[in-house]
């Protein structure tokens, strides 16, 4: 990917967008700091209005998930750079799945103290990687510059294509 290319406004704005859904989807992994740090939860609190509609239908997030791959990532009238971004953030929102199974399904919350710390220090690492993610894939897309986050970065040049016929 180039970075110097110049991309219009519109192309910077649309490809940050994408990164609010990992970071939707990882804000209850983020319960622990937003409680013990308030400053951060005031930091996202202009996301709760988005979050609660969001999370307030059962099919919604899968649905956004699939308008943001068939509508921007396979969609060719968007720019490399939008849909290699859009890419990325499908990916980081598809490696939240093995956290939130394990973590919710698999182990419930431990009953002793060096079980509980645990807990709390995964869902902290998690939150935390996917908020500092989002941040630089954000920051990046919104100064026309081309994020490679940890991770998916690789697996994002390897799936979006130039164009038709590839």
């Amino acid at each position: 990917m180039d970075n110097k290319d110049n991309k219009d406004v519109a192309d910077r704005v649309v490809a940050s967008l994408p990164y609010l859904l990992p970071l939707l989807d990882a804000l209850p992994f983020g319960k622990f700091i937003l409680f013990n740090y308030p400053f951060v939860a005031r930091a996202l609190s202009p996301l709760a209005p988005l979050s609660m509609l969001y999370n307030s239908f059962p099919f919604l997030p899968f649905i956004v998930f699939l308008g943001v791959y068939s509508g921007i990532i396979n969609n060719f009238n968007f720019s490399k750079f939008v849909r290699y971004n859009a890419m990325q953030a499908v990916l980081l929102d598809v490696l939240l799945i093995i956290p939130q199974v394990i973590l919710s399904d698999i182990f419930k919350a431990p009953s002793d103290d060096l079980g509980m710390q645990a807990y709390i220090s995964a869902y902290n690492t998690i939150f935390l990687f996917v908020a500092i993610s989002v941040a630089y894939g954000m920051g990046s897309s919104l100064v026309g510059q081309t994020a490679r986050i940890p991770l998916v970065a690789e697996a994002a040049d390897s799936q979006v294509r130039d164009g038709p016929g590839f």
